[in-house]
């Protein structure tokens, strides 16, 4: 009977096809579609209450594994051995450390507890990094010898910022376990670490310098005065013929006008003139530094403090001096 009235409705629809205008045919093949198809409910919304009969068809019985109760275990082995290694076999066994699997983990390790512990102190004040404690810290190098691992560049960048950012928490407020993590990047040899004596004004007023410059040295005192200066037992004048090289000689005390409150003494050897000359102007900074500290930033910008590493580039075998080659004859 299903299929004799199934029938009847194809051959009702195709006669409407053939005698209706083409928007009727299109209406009737969406009837014809919607008769061949089995009718099923179906949910549009999901926010739209379900059916009870699909809600008991669809879903299926759920039950959530029950909690381990050790203590019953314990009761059922009886034996502690036993209860040890039932234990361990429902336990999970987490790694110390989250790069357990890889073959070299050290900077792997250093990386994730340095920034562990910059999440921990986030917070703290900081101070800018011109006004931050200097600090000498590792190269790649170095590091790649502590580690023995082939470490990147660009991650070992990585890390040290971290360790700079760090370095840049307030002195005051540093934690204890930060000043522990840094000293691990630390070179041996510090900045700070190296102090020159400070130097001392004798019983007879007088403060000592010494300066080198090239192969010349010389020792500078100074005193109280009214602007005198002795050079191995010789006026300025008569010890130095070049007026340049007078000036140089006291350039530290002309750069801040001392001219006439210091008498100098100085005993100067080896290298030329112009050697000596300048040898004696780091000796008698260094001397005027003692008797006026706050003169420093003054003598620096005169250019009195540092000491000129330059000197005279050896002559090389087959050369005609340091540089210069000989004429090449072609015949």
């Amino acid at each position: 009977m299903a299929q004799e009235g199934l029938s009847r409705a194809l051959r009702g629809t195709f006669r409407s096809i053939g005698a209706a205008p083409r928007p009727q045919c299109q209406r009737a093949i969406r009837q014809a579609r919607r008769a061949l198809l089995p009718s099923t409910a179906r949910c549009i919304s999901s926010t739209a209450p379900r059916p009870a009969e699909l809600i008991s068809e669809t879903r299926e019985p759920f039950t959530a594994a029950p909690p381990i109760n050790f203590d019953a275990q314990d009761a059922a082995q009886g034996a502690r051995g036993r209860d040890v290694k039932v234990i361990l076999k429902n336990l999970r066994v987490v790694p110390a450390s989250p790069s357990y699997f890889s073959a070299k983990p050290t900077f792997n390790d250093d990386y994730i507890k340095l920034t562990a512990l910059l999440r921990k102190v986030a917070t703290l004040p900081t101070v800018p990094n011109s006004e931050a404690p200097k600090v000498a810290w590792k190269g790649i190098d170095e590091y790649r010898i502590m580690t023995n691992e082939p470490v990147k560049t660009q991650r070992f960048h990585k890390m040290l910022h971290i360790v700079r950012r760090l370095n840049t928490i307030h002195p005051s407020l540093m934690p204890e376990e930060v000043t522990i993590a840094m000293q691990r990047y630390k070179k041996a040899s510090q900045p700070g670490d190296v102090k020159p004596n400070p130097g001392v004004i004798d019983e007879l007023g007088r403060a000592k310098g010494v300066g080198r410059r090239k192969t010349s040295s010389a020792v500078a005192w100074l005193v109280d005065g009214e602007g005198e200066v002795l050079i191995n037992g010789k006026t300025l004048a008569e010890f130095f013929g070049r007026l340049h090289d007078r000036e140089s000689a006291v350039w530290a005390l002309k750069a801040t006008h001392r001219l006439d409150k210091y008498n100098v003494w100085g005993l100067v050897q080896g290298g030329g003139v112009t050697g000596q000359a300048e040898a004696l102007t780091l000796a008698v900074a260094k001397a005027l530094l003692v008797h006026e500290p706050a003169l420093k930033p003054a003598l620096r910008r005169a250019g009195c403090v540092t000491r000129d590493m330059r000197k005279v580039e050896r002559k090389k075998a087959g050369h005609v001096k340091a540089r210069k080659m000989p004429a090449w004859v072609k015949r």
